[in-house]
């Protein structure tokens, strides 16, 4: 097991050198000058020059690709275009902690209730529960962001008064209840779904046949046989959902105001602000590959019979 981890983790050093090579590529060569779109109607040719000369954009592309890498290598993620004179490194930081907040919130609503739905879902297959609850999770999951969002603000808002419309307050604020339920509610669907196709799987396997023929209680049967095989397919899931945390979710941000990653993303892709797109890259690239990684340990202690070699 130790040799496949150490073997993974040497790869990932070349899989972030590909990763920041194609980005820093599409950064230098495509549409846009961040210098030009930072001037805006200011304009001026001889400033852009000076600008472009301080920052080291006149340098030729190699040399440009070799100082940030190296850079990267000392802890130095550059400065921000659009916020001048703010590091990366902590323009970043604050905003990944946001967004990896509210993607916790609405981890728990997605995984609290998509589980047992899923495993009530197959333990009831063919009743009224099971298609019950089959097209309600299949309604909510048919539901875009732009529906969702609008209807709660409507009811929770501006009918019940209940809670507020935007801002941000932290975890254990209102104003995250909102934004966790339009980004947890579809992955109750999803989850619900793949855990009930799981649990299916599993109920239909020789070895729980054998364990009940054994006269083990249908509790033990669910809890140790059913249940721990049937979370094996639904650990790919958890492991990018939570690679996902770090990217944030930029719809659902930018309608409820929340300053978090997916809003900075939007925000510098618009404004070219190259230092701080290339910096999430990394940062969302090694987040799943490490991601990728759990998962696959997961999957060994999960399931005595998977081994790496």
């Amino acid at each position: 097991m130790w040799i496949y981890i150490a073997r993974r983790l040497l790869w990932m050093p070349f899989l972030l050198i590909t990763v920041s090579m194609v980005t820093f590529s599409l950064g230098q060569f495509g549409p846009g000058d961040p210098v030009e779109i930072l001037l805006g109607q200011h304009f001026n040719p001889e400033v852009v020059t000076r600008i472009r000369q301080e920052r080291g954009l006149d340098n030729p592309f190699f040399i440009q690709y070799r100082d940030y890498v190296w850079g990267v290598l000392h802890g130095d993620l550059g400065l921000s275009f659009k916020y001048v004179g703010q590091p990366v490194d902590r323009l970043i930081a604050k905003k990944i902690w946001v967004s990896a907040q509210l993607g916790i919130a609405a981890m728990i609503i997605s995984i609290g209730l998509g589980f047992p739905l899923g495993l009530l879902a197959a333990l009831k297959q063919g009743t009224w529960i099971d298609t019950a609850i089959v097209s309600f999770t299949l309604f909510f999951m048919a539901l875009p962001v732009f529906i969702t969002a609008p209807v709660l603000l409507l009811v929770l808002v501006l009918k019940l008064h209940w809670l507020p419309s935007s801002g941000w307050g932290g975890f254990f604020s209102p104003y995250i209840v909102m934004p966790a339920l339009v980004m947890g509610i579809p992955g109750v669907a999803g989850l619900t779904r793949l855990m009930r196709a799981s649990t299916l799987d599993v109920l239909g396997q020789d070895f729980i046949r054998t364990a009940r023929a054994k006269g083990l209680s249908e509790l033990i049967v669910q809890y140790r046989h059913v249940i721990r095989n049937a979370l094996i397919p639904i650990m790919t899931v958890l492991g990018f959902a939570l690679a996902g945390l770090v990217t944030g979710a930029f719809i659902t941000e930018t309608i409820f105001g929340i300053p978090g990653v997916g809003r900075l993303a939007l925000e510098s892709i618009f404004a070219r602000d190259y230092p701080v797109i290339m910096a999430l890259t990394l940062i969302i690239s090694l987040a799943f590959v490490l991601a990728n990684l759990f998962v696959d340990v997961m999957y060994a202690i999960i399931d005595p019979r998977i081994r790496y070699r």
